[in-house]
């Protein structure tokens, strides 16, 4: 028979039958009674104690969820209910949300401190939490887990990628890399390699990256576990990592550990050796080859020549010098040849260069050379002719790394005549690799008159008959290099009137003909490299925007970037020209020696044409990527070419807009930083033409800004230029003015000596953009400080140098004195001791008929006025300042003057109130 239950309308009575039902240990009867008297009650408080009982109910249930649920609905009404509290604590803690229920019952000790069922209860959750913690965030526990996610086959792929993250993000810190390296974590992730999956052997590389870096210990360890020369482009960044933790260029600290390996030379040479037979190896694939050339390019020259060890290059040319050369040597259009990539050869002979150029002394040097002689010597045979296209290929790469040893190997019996006869030979390949190596060869003026005169005809014929595309192009450049081997020396032209301009013009035509293969149309951009040293050629090409998009486009092929740098150089005459005195060249001509002369189009007037038509075809975009390039390709020649364009694309203010509008200030930043000594400075003045007129927020936006003030820090230097002198500061002036930040770091890179030295200068323009710039600085407490010591003229010179009859200077060193003297009281009473002259000097401020000048000088007076010093107050209002400030302050308001007029009445007020004036009443 079944039990039917009445139910009252009354939610009171309801919940008194459920208490009894739960006394009765009847839960569900409970429940119903509860959940009923819920449904009817419209009372707030008694709503929460039916939730609070029946959140006891579902505990008993062992229904954790609703037990929490209900509980948290009488808490709302109460917040301290330390019944609800206890019970949501004790579903939460069954729900595993133990720092949850922490909260609860903390809540509920604190309400009644002496419970000691709240204190047991707080004390266990705590232990539990930081067992739990251990546990789940160990990181033993953290790494064994990724590892058992990365090796399980049917886990999805994210939850994969997240545990491959997760290792990687884990080894860049010291105790993760530790753990890693204790539970047998090398030996996982050789297995991660192993399995041959692209993304696994990515995430094990870098992860060997991170647990490498700044630690001897584990490398040496792991160089002897692992085969190095197995792993290619993806292991370039673990390279580099073993590499700085060996020669100590990381800035890690070892601690005890460092002791552990006493010679990393052993492991040094592990990894040149690694990576030389990379170099040669056939089973490497060409970006492989790529970044162990790069690799070998970043590490093993000297960094600084001042240096005295250059062991590596000595290890590097006695066990690789060879094994380069034969990269140098491949010709792709033969069979069995090394896998390559466009830029390979290019890498090399950079390579060959940077090793030659590392050698200290003539027997090292010799050593090189005879190296590169023997091999090739050893290539040259009469009966296959493969090996000695190797040979002249290889000396191609030569020409175009240490020139000096390719040229001498040019020189050697019979060489020349061989690449003249492999023009004639009926292979297409064969005419193909002479012709560039007679390209290579032309550089030097005495070279290219031995082949004019045995080669022109040769090359000639070769880009009439031939119908090979890629040989007439490089004929064609050969003949360019030849017409152009005179520079810009209009004397000197190689060819008749009108052919280089014809050379030129079928070069545009190939240029600008999609059709044709990139590769080739890369040569006819080296033909224009060389035919643009003729001034009529660079007006052509300007004009021809096709062909100057078609150039910038093609540049994003970093294989010609020389040569799209010489090309630009050429076109905005941004080398360097002697300048030839009028009386040495009346002299030259009497005795019959050769003046270079100068072509009409290269004037000033048709440069500056130039340079408007390149910026209006986007050249500044262009150079901004080429900036980017691949530092192996991007060579220190290179970088100061390209360092030279943009100081010339920059000389007019105007222009200087449009280059910071397409990322030319972006780009000029590592130019100014890393290259040759020259380019460095061509990169930083330009800089500073761009930081002297623009908004710096605009040019260099984000951090940048603080990259700018190095290298325009360092054109303030006395061997520099007065030019170069004087925009640096106009530049360091704009970036002064724009925060504290900036002015900080101008005090950082040690600009306050450099800039207070030209404030002494002679020359009226540096002088005045010094103090300018001083002015700027002076809210610095640190530049403060300077004026206030004792031991120099510092606050001297600004006040002589408010004497000066120039107004520009005298705004500048007003200015500077009137926010010192505010910022610094001191200063006002040390200004009347450092010249005889200051209240002369004031008073001329304080007359003088611009008003800003005379409102600086104002200002410098109530400043004094305002001082702590009442005697030099006084000293002031007894002078003839009192009338001057009087017949100003009396002034009627005229809005030119006002300033000026507002400052004399407000030090007035000050007279009075310090009581040394009184106000002028009339008689009742």
């Amino acid at each position: 028979m079944t039990d039917y239950i009445y139910y009252s309308s009354d939610p009171v009575q309801l919940k008194d039958e459920g208490n009894k039902y739960f006394q009765a240990g009847d839960i569900d009867k409970a429940i119903e009674c509860y959940s009923e008297a819920i449904k009817v009650s419209k009372d707030k408080k008694v709503l929460a104690v039916l939730h609070r009982n029946r959140s006891a109910c579902y505990l008993k249930k062992e229904n954790y969820a609703c037990a929490a649920s209900d509980a948290s609905k009488a808490i709302d009404v109460d917040a301290a209910d330390i019944k609800a509290l206890y019970r949501r604590c004790q579903a939460l803690e069954k729900l595993g949300k133990l720092d949850m229920a922490f909260k609860d019952v903390q809540r509920c000790a604190t309400l009644e401190p002496k419970n000691k069922t709240f204190l047991e209860t707080l004390r266990r959750l705590g232990a539990e939490i930081q067992a739990k913690l251990k546990t789940t965030f160990s990181t033993d526990s953290r790494v064994q887990n990724m590892f058992d996610i990365l090796f399980n086959e049917d886990m999805d792929k994210e939850k994969k990628e997240k545990a491959a993250n997760n290792l990687i993000v884990l080894s860049r810190e010291d105790a993760g890399a530790e753990r890693i390296f204790q539970n047998n974590g090398v030996a996982l992730l050789l297995n991660m390699i192993e399995t041959g999956k692209p993304e696994m052997i990515l995430a094990a590389v870098r992860t060997l990256s991170g647990m490498c870096t700044g630690h001897k210990a584990r490398v040496s360890i792991f160089i002897e576990r692992i085969k190095i020369k197995e792993i290619a482009m993806a292991t370039c960044n673990l390279f580099q990592c073993i590499n700085d933790s060996l020669t100590g260029e990381d800035t890690m600290e070892y601690g005890k550990e460092e002791a552990l390996v006493l010679d990393a030379s052993k492991d040094l040479k592990t990894i040149l050796l690694s990576l030389l037979e990379m170099v040669a190896n056939n089973k490497v694939s060409g970006h492989g080859r790529d970044q162990a050339l790069n690799l070998l390019t970043k590490n093993v020259p000297r960094k600084d020549l001042k240096e005295k060890d250059n062991s590596r290059t000595l290890f590097t040319v006695d066990h690789g010098l060879k094994k380069i050369l034969k990269v140098c040597g491949q010709v792709p259009e033969l069979p069995d040849q090394l896998s390559l990539t466009e830029n390979t050869q290019l890498i090399a002979s950079v390579l060959l260069n940077k090793l030659y150029d590392d050698l200290k002394c003539d027997p090292e040097r010799n050593n090189f050379r005879d190296i590169c002689d023997e091999y090739v010597k050893s290539k040259i045979d009469p009966n296959n002719m493969d090996k000695n296209l190797h040979a002249i290929n290889t000396i191609s790469g030569l020409l175009q790394g240490p020139f000096e040893v390719g040229n001498a190997l040019v020189g050697t019996q019979g060489i020349m005549e061989m690449m003249v006869a492999l023009c004639g030979s009926e292979r297409e390949v064969d005419q193909m690799v002479a012709v560039e190596a007679l390209i290579h060869a032309s550089t030097k003026m005495s070279r290219a008159t031995f082949i004019i005169t045995n080669g022109v005809s040769l090359l000639k014929d070769l880009y009439k008959k031939t119908k090979n595309e890629k040989i007439k192009i490089r004929a064609l450049v050969g003949l360019c290099k030849l017409g152009s081997a005179g520079g810009d020396d209009y004397s000197l032209r190689q060819f008749a009137e009108g052919s280089t301009e014809k050379l030129a013009k079928q070069c545009r035509k190939w240029l600008c003909n999609p059709q044709i293969d990139t590769k080739t149309r890369k040569w006819a951009i080296e033909g224009l490299a060389y035919l643009t040293n003729d001034a009529d050629v660079k007006d052509d090409f300007v004009e021809d925007e096709l062909a100057l998009k078609a150039m910038f486009e093609l540049s994003k092929d970093k294989t010609i970037l020389y040569a799209v740098a010489c090309t630009l150089v050429n076109c905005t005459n941004s080398y360097d020209k002697k300048e030839i005195l009028p009386e040495l060249v009346q002299l030259a001509k009497f005795s019959k020696q050769h003046v270079p002369e100068q072509h009409p189009k290269d004037k000033k007037d048709f440069v500056e044409k130039r340079v408007k038509r390149l910026l209006k075809a986007g050249v500044t975009s262009a150079l901004a990527v080429m900036v980017k390039a691949d530092s192996s390709i991007l060579t220190d020649q290179t970088k100061e070419m390209l360092a030279r364009v943009f100081l010339a694309l920059s000389e007019s203010p105007k222009d200087r807009g449009t280059i910071v509008a397409q990322g030319g200030g972006k780009a000029l930043i590592p130019l100014a930083m890393e290259g040759t000594d020259a380019g460095k400075v061509k990169a930083s003045h330009a800089l500073a033409k761009i930081a002297a007129i623009s908004n710096p927020e605009i040019a260099f936006p984000g951090e940048r800004v603080y990259e700018v003030v190095r290298p325009l820090v360092s054109l303030l230097h006395t061997d520099r230029e007065g030019l170069q002198n004087y925009e640096a500061l106009r530049g360091l002036t704009n970036l002064a003015a724009y925060s504290e930040k900036l002015r900080m770091k101008l005090v950082k890179e040690k600009a306050l000596p450099e800039i207070e030295n030209y404030m002494f200068e002679e020359h009226e323009q540096i002088r005045q953009a010094a103090t300018e710039c001083m002015c700027n600085l002076v809210t610095c407490k640190e530049v403060q400080e300077r004026y206030l010591e004792d031991s120099n003229d510092k606050l001297k010179l600004l006040v002589l140098l408010c004497g000066e009859d120039d107004e520009s200077l005298q705004i500048a060193a007003a200015g500077a004195l009137a926010m010192l003297t505010a910022a610094q009281k001191k200063l006002c009473t040390k200004l009347t001791r450092v010249t005889a002259q200051w209240l002369e000097i004031l008073q001329r401020l304080c007359l003088h008929t611009n008003p800003q000048i005379q409102h600086r000088g104002l200002v410098i007076i109530y400043n004094m006025l305002n001082s702590d010093d009442s005697d030099l107050a006084k000293k002031l209002i007894e002078s003839e300042l009192l009338e001057i400030l009087s017949v100003i302050g009396k002034a009627e308001d005229n809005p030119k003057r006002q300033e000026a007029i507002d400052a004399a009445r407000t030090c007035l007020v000050r007279a009075m109130d310090l009581g040394l004036i009184k106000p002028f009443t009339s008689p009742s």
